[in-house]
């Protein structure tokens, strides 16, 4: 198997703070993400190192590595994997260049409205089953998800809907998200975030895909463009809370549930905490001159419209990402969000 040399680096580094085996009687791990201390991800991923701690009395520790500390972003999920790290709180998105299937447990871009929607299909519409076969293929275990409130985006010019996405130039991550806003007329345009203000300002692009709409205000995108869509719809990526299959496999039973209960509980309070920031910041943004536009059902519908075929397009690219792609699409018309 090939290492960066990112990843090498990061081997040596955390060779030398060697952590006891999960066979200890206190067991020591240590997971990595790519959302910073202060963010509303960060801050409840440290809260699941916590809950961790106290609910299994101290003989469980989850040492939370944050803002990429050890290895990139990009290269968590490898490094977990080969015991280099324990754990991976990054998302699936990541690593869809190993599994196309993982795109569906990262981000299934218009289509579902609230955090709701996406842990039913998890835990009932057969998420989890495929999760493990899925992970398992690559010496991980998935212990569990989270997700904030739909993503909101920033531009300098109006987007009423989805008429005006028409010849939109924006800074997009890769992937399917790229793939729909191209089949509606939209120039994505990948490139770093610390980029963006830049190239909105000078009118390289006229917005950009970041975040929940209280994170876009916090990282300053509506000082540059004064229009956003809110409430969100195109976008709700899945934070997935991961552990090396081998470490899992040695943990006792009681201590698996440790962990599973510690993202149960920042999965129930990661949507609330982030639509109560989501109110407060519309409410600014409102009185601060940005127009917050919220997309008629006639034109989400035709968003998610051209989604589907962008699903259905990733659904033929391995056998998984057809089981996981039938799995989304059985339970959204199980709930009446398809029919």
């Amino acid at each position: 198997m090939r290492i960066s040399r990112t990843l090498a680096a990061g081997l040596v580094a955390l060779v030398s703070t060697a952590l006891p085996s999960v066979a200890s009687a206190d067991t020591k791990l240590r997971f990595q993400t790519h959302h910073s201390a202060n963010s509303l991800q960060g801050k409840a991923l440290l809260r699941f190192a916590g809950l961790v701690k106290d609910m299994s009395g101290g003989r469980l520790t989850v040492e939370m590595l944050t803002s990429s500390a050890a290895v990139k972003s990009t290269e968590v999920f490898e490094a977990a994997a080969m015991g280099i790290l324990d754990g991976d709180a990054t998302g699936a998105g990541y690593v869809t260049n190993k599994d196309a299937a993982f795109q569906f447990f990262g981000d299934v871009m218009g289509g579902y409205d609230n955090a709701e929607q996406i842990y039913g299909w998890f835990n009932k519409g057969g998420g989890r089953a495929i999760a493990d076969e899925l992970y398992h293929r690559f010496n991980m275990h998935l212990i569990g998800i989270f997700v904030a409130t739909p993503e909101s985006l920033g531009s300098t010019k109006p987007l009423a809907g989805v008429a005006d996405l028409k010849g939109w130039k924006f800074r997009s991550p890769p992937g399917m998200e790229s793939e729909i806003f191209q089949k509606l007329g939209s120039g994505p345009v990948v490139m770093p975030f610390g980029e963006v203000f830049t190239a909105m300002s000078s009118g390289v692009v006229s917005g950009a895909d970041a975040s929940t709409l209280a994170v876009n205000k916090g990282l300053g995108l509506y000082d540059v463009g004064k229009h956003t869509t809110y409430p969100g719809f195109h976008s709700m990526p899945i934070e997935h809370v991961t552990i090396n299959l081998d470490k899992w496999k040695a943990l006792p039973a009681d201590l698996k549930q440790v962990m599973e209960k510690a993202v149960a509980q920042i999965a129930d309070e990661v949507p609330k905490q982030s639509a109560a920031d989501d109110e407060a910041a519309a409410a600014e943004l409102t009185k601060a001159g940005v127009t917050l536009h919220n997309w008629s059902a006639e034109d989400r519908g035709k968003f998610r419209a051209v989604a589907q075929q962008v699903w259905a397009d990733w659904s033929k690219r391995t056998p998984l990402a057809g089981k996981a792609y039938d799995s989304h699409v059985g339970y959204m018309k199980s709930v009446g969000l398809l029919k």
